[in-house]
């Protein structure tokens, strides 16, 4: 291949990525529910005749977009690429077909050029409310968590579904908001579309299929390169979480073999009767995804680098959960899988993996309302308000670093935004009394733990609600790597001092608040080698205490927060000997 060749095809490579994101952020701008609008969950990408992901969107989550890169290939099983005709549009939220609950609708459109499909835009979002129980880890069986549409049309050329939209306008609670979504999201491929077809006219291309195969070569050979680089061997760690009535186990054991990785997690937990049950297809997202972020992390993402690594999980174990089982709340469990990785990784290359963080994110659904509390309850109460559902997305620390400090309230791996404050409040019927750094909760070492939050959240009008809690490591705390101290686990409670369970739907009472403590990071590396004015400057932040930087780092700090280098050396000295 000539240089001049090279380039071209790099160049093809860049305005499709520009393409692809500029797809996402057209639904950005154009939904309706706030979970998209301002948090980003979302996904969007392209997809060559045969299914394969050729470029992704770098708004997003991995949890989506790997997963969709999965499932495209059931549309066209049931819905043959010639087959489709200009302005056909196809949709599923099936858990186990495409992104591993219902609340996440894939969306596909095909791009037609010169009379003929040349390549598939499909996008998956998080609609809030898609029936049932709502979101959340209660329910006992799938068929109760919300409304199941298989592999279907939703517009034949250019006709809306309408029998299709009126099922699920009469099944949910918000109907113009997810509505509007659905909208949103065909809307969001139409973009996508025009601008792939006019990257093929502009460099006179008949389709993307040898372009794409380029890319998804170049992808391939590049992780399998970095795989080699790895040590060959086996490498387990096994980790527990909360689970909802009783901790559960994963277990993984990453086998690398030349240019070959599988991760195993044969050991981890049977499936759980409630839904934080993760399909295969979710796991392998989450796996993946923290493998690269390990031993490719400049690689692109598309169908070369997901599909070298091999995950596997016994068929009904809580990684592969079998239908009818509970799914909702996979995300608990499935955000936890890149830590786990981690785990094995940091076994044969310890310099570039960090502590652990807090992991799957803070999602309080709350409701309000009459349908918030019990029934009997509601009928003897007045001023209830209107009846809504809401998700709140929120972030604790990540792990101390190889390098420098774990970040500080942010998602990893998820990648979804915090909703402003003052988004939350001009939408819904809720008040944020308190949203801080939760000082002290990030791991002490080297490189310090993130730090995790404290929020506190009432009803407006001190109104009644419902959480479904669907949060982890409230009882093990993140742990620290390489001397590394765990950073503090979080903690759910009311205002007034109650505690609550870490998942399950449960009242906030009338004129009560729920106060959610999010986990920091864990740190990285022994605490005594951190440097003394960067432990100060944290003590002057407000992000570790006096007492802490004595007791963890052995940093000792006068009145006026200079530090005392006489005390300093000889509690130093004394943590070296201990």
């Amino acid at each position: 291949m000539s240089e001049a060749d090279t380039i071209r095809k790099q160049l093809v490579w860049h305005r499709l990525i520009s393409a692809i994101e500029e797809q996402a952020q057209t639904v950005i701008r154009t939904a309706f529910s706030q979970s998209v609008r301002e948090c980003g969950d979302l996904s969007a990408g392209l997809f060559n005749r045969r299914g394969e992901m050729v470029a992704q969107a770098i708004t997003g989550t991995p949890g989506h977009v790997n997963s969709m890169a999965i499932c495209i290939t059931h549309f066209l099983e049931k819905f043959p690429i010639d087959s489709m005709r200009p302005g056909d549009v196809f949709c599923t939220n099936d858990p186990w077909l495409s992104v591993g609950h219902y609340h996440d609708v894939t969306v596909v459109t095909p791009a037609f050029h010169e009379g003929r499909a040349v390549g598939l835009l499909a996008n998956t979002c998080h609609i809030v409310d898609m029936g049932g129980r709502g979101f959340g880890p209660d329910a006992r069986q799938v068929y109760e968590e919300g409304i199941n549409i298989p592999v279907m049309h939703l517009a034949r050329e250019g006709v809306i579904n309408e029998d299709l939209m009126e099922i699920l306008r009469t099944n949910v609670r918000n109907p113009a908001d997810m509505e509007g979504d659905f909208y949103a999201m065909m809307n969001c491929n139409d973009d996508g579309a025009r601008r792939f077809v006019s990257i093929l006219r502009e460099f006179g291309l008949g389709d993307i299929e040898s372009i794409g195969d380029y890319i998804i070569a170049q992808s391939r050979d590049s992780i399998r390169r970095a795989i080699e680089r790895l040590p060959d061997g086996d490498y387990h760690h096994a980790t527990e979480l909360d689970g909802f009535e009783a901790p559960i186990r994963i277990e993984a054991l990453v086998t690398v073999n030349g240019s070959d990785l599988l991760v195993d997690y044969t050991g981890s937990s049977p499936a759980s009767p409630y839904g934080i049950n993760v399909v295969s297809n979710f796991c392998q997202a989450y796996t993946v995804f923290g493998v690269n972020c390990i031993v490719g992390p400049n690689i692109p993402c598309n169908a070369g680098s997901i599909g070298v690594v091999e995950v596997t999980a016994p068929e009904g174990c809580i990684l592969n959960a079998c239908r009818p089982m509970p799914v909702s709340a996979r995300h608990v469990i499935g955000q936890m899988l890149p830590d786990v990785v981690f785990g094995c990784l940091a076994q044969a290359v310890p310099e570039l993996v960090p502590a652990e963080g807090a992991g799957s994110m803070w999602n309080p659904m709350f409701r309000g309302g009459p349908t918030a509390i019990d029934p009997a309850a509601a009928a003897g109460s007045s001023d209830l308000g209107p009846d809504f559902d809401v998700i709140l997305f929120n972030t604790g620390g990540t792990g101390g670093r190889p390098t420098m400090d774990g970040l500080t309230t942010t998602a990893f791996p998820s990648g979804v935004r915090t909703p402003p404050v003052e988004a939350v409040e001009a939408s819904f019927p809720l008040i944020v009394w308190r949203k801080e750094i939760r000082g002290g909760s990030g791991g002490a070492g080297r490189y310090r733990g993130g730090l995790g939050q404290v929020l506190e959240i009432g009803g407006a009008r001190e109104r009644p609600l419902s959480v479904a809690a669907m949060f982890d490591r409230t009882w093990r705390a993140p742990e620290g790597r390489h001397g590394g101290k765990d950073g503090l686990p979080g903690k759910v409670s009311l205002a007034s001092g109650v505690s609550l369970r870490s998942k399950g739907r449960q009242l906030i009472p009338r004129g009560d608040r729920i106060v959610l403590e999010l986990p920091g990071g864990g740190g990285y590396g022994p605490p005594g080698d951190r440097e003394a004015e960067l432990v100060r400057e944290d003590v002057i932040d407000d992000l570790v205490s006096v007492e802490a930087a004595e007791a963890d780092y052995g940093v000792v700090l006068t009145d006026s927060l200079e530090i005392d280098e006489r005390a300093t050396c000889r509690r130093r000295a004394e943590h070296s000997r201990s």
